[in-house]
């Protein structure tokens, strides 16, 4: 079995058109695991699909979404990602695995869109299947299991709000994917000697600059480039991704030398629709 990573979306909530939100997807066995779903999945779905001529991609095929956290970078694609695939002949359930307030978060987008959803289910358009979806709450440990992938959750650090980062593990892949977060002890753990290591970074240099209500903020829930060095050190991963890139004015070649000055192995920086693996 050949498993493949595409980031989907690799920006922040500073709105950017050639950066979409957090979103990635993990191609296992044929069947696709979307991990976060920020604005513009759905549309950088399509590009990847269409681009990589992947029949895994297939709208019918989306059908399993695992989120890291609620904040609204990485959450504002969802009715997109549960209405647009129904609307293109998906009669599967979808299943979503995140934080507590999943369930409240997937409520409320349903009835949020029931006048439309209604209208595509009961008036003229040919759907006649329902829209089904199944929301789990993660904690540490096991999330989801099938033949094709095991999906575990450790906990990030984002500040007050309850955050996973998630290693993914196929038959010929360990994948792991920061989500929003400081350093901490678990990643140490769960990322060593990975194949990739796929982690949020924002510029030490241009935090500099920041203001100092900014500089507490970044530096409790989010990682530098110098710290993310430094976990790269740690575990080693064979191939290190920075994604969620907080750019503050650097060059993205800027933001890669202050990774690669102070750490000797393989990093690639994170684009939208790039294929990983």
């Amino acid at each position: 079995m050949t498993t493949e990573l595409i980031l989907l979306g690799t920006g922040t909530p500073n709105l950017n058109p050639s950066r979409y939100q957090s979103s990635l997807v993990i191609i296992a066995d044929g069947q696709p695991y979307v991990v976060d779903c920020g604005g513009g999945t759905m549309q950088r779905i399509a590009r990847a699909r269409d681009q990589f001529q992947l029949d895994a991609l297939a709208m019918t095929k989306l059908n399993r979404l695992f989120l890291t956290h609620l904040h609204p970078d990485h959450t504002t694609g969802l009715p997109d990602f549960l209405i647009g695939p129904w609307v293109l002949d998906r009669e599967d359930r979808v299943e979503v695995y995140g934080p507590q307030g999943t369930q409240t978060l997937v409520d409320g987008v349903l009835a949020a869109y029931e006048v439309g959803i209604a209208e595509h289910r009961d008036g003229l358009a040919p759907i006649d299947h329902p829209l089904t979806v199944d929301t789990s709450p993660i904690q540490e440990g096991k999330v989801y299991q099938d033949d094709a992938i095991l999906i575990e959750a450790f906990p990030a650090s984002h500040g007050g709000l309850e955050a996973y980062s998630f290693k993914c593990t196929t038959a010929d892949k360990t994948i792991v994917i920061s989500g929003d977060t400081c350093p901490t002890d678990a990643m140490l753990a769960y990322a060593k000697g990975c194949d990739v290591l796929v982690h949020e970074v924002y510029s030490a240099e241009r935090f500099k600059h920041r203001s100092p209500e900014w500089q507490r903020y970044h530096s409790q829930v989010h990682t530098s480039t110098i710290e993310l060095a430094e976990i790269a050190k740690a575990t080693r991963p064979g191939l290190l991704v920075p994604v969620h890139q907080l750019f503050w004015g650097a060059s993205e070649a800027e933001l890669l030398a202050e990774v690669t000055s102070r750490y000797d192995g393989e990093v690639i920086s994170g684009h939208d629709v790039m294929r990983v693996l």
